[in-house]
């Protein structure tokens, strides 16, 4: 792969790593402080399905792209406010602080998160087989890529979980509700 060619994947993986950077956010608005055992267990997770997804979409070329591509957004979107809006849900109905909080480092609720930002890896994986890349070097960037955005993520969302308090849930909430209305209006106006 040329320098020109690995340019374009850095920054193709910038671009996909945005949705886990605002999902590490919020996730780390939500749990207030989290550990580094849970930042890495979401990065990993993030980086791996990230890295992932573009080999897929590369062997799959078209027939799987073709069967998603009309939906997937919508897809995206309807996880993202199912997620979103359980954690609305509980900072208002929770009975106490240790159940308020939803743990979205493990189990169902980050593979769904998983999935969700990697989604659009997939469809990018086809054009990088038109860019003839090495799928395995641009996977590994992308992965990477995604690993560090999501650390940052939780740097950052740390801070702001101090500043916003007994909202920080909520806002969590509306943080992952928004991401997936921000995919489902950026794909209907391309």
């Amino acid at each position: 792969m040329n320098s020109a060619d690995f340019l374009s994947v850095l920054f193709i993986a910038i671009g996909l790593s945005a949705d886990c950077f605002a999902v590490a956010i919020g996730a780390s608005v939500t749990a207030r402080s989290p550990s580094r055992l849970q930042v890495l267990r979401v990065a990993t997770t993030f980086g791996l399905f990230q890295a992932l997804m573009p080999v897929l979409g590369w062997l799959a070329g078209q027939t799987i792209v073709k069967y998603i591509a009309g939906y997937d957004h919508f897809v995206a979107f309807a996880l993202l406010a199912f997620v979103g809006g359980k954690m609305i849900w509980e900072s208002f109905h929770a009975k106490d602080e240790r159940d308020k909080q939803t743990d979205v480092t493990k189990g169902f609720t980050l593979l769904t998160l998983a999935v969700v930002t990697s989604i659009d890896a997939l469809a990018v994986g086809l054009s990088l087989a038109f860019m003839k890349v090495h799928i395995a070097i641009a996977g590994i960037t992308i992965g990477l890529v995604a690993f560090v955005a999501t650390v940052i993520g939780f740097l950052l969302g740390r801070k702001a979980g101090e500043l916003i308090g007994r909202w920080a849930e909520t806002v969590g909430g509306v943080v992952l509700i928004g991401i997936g209305l921000r995919i489902v209006i950026s794909h209907i106006l391309s």
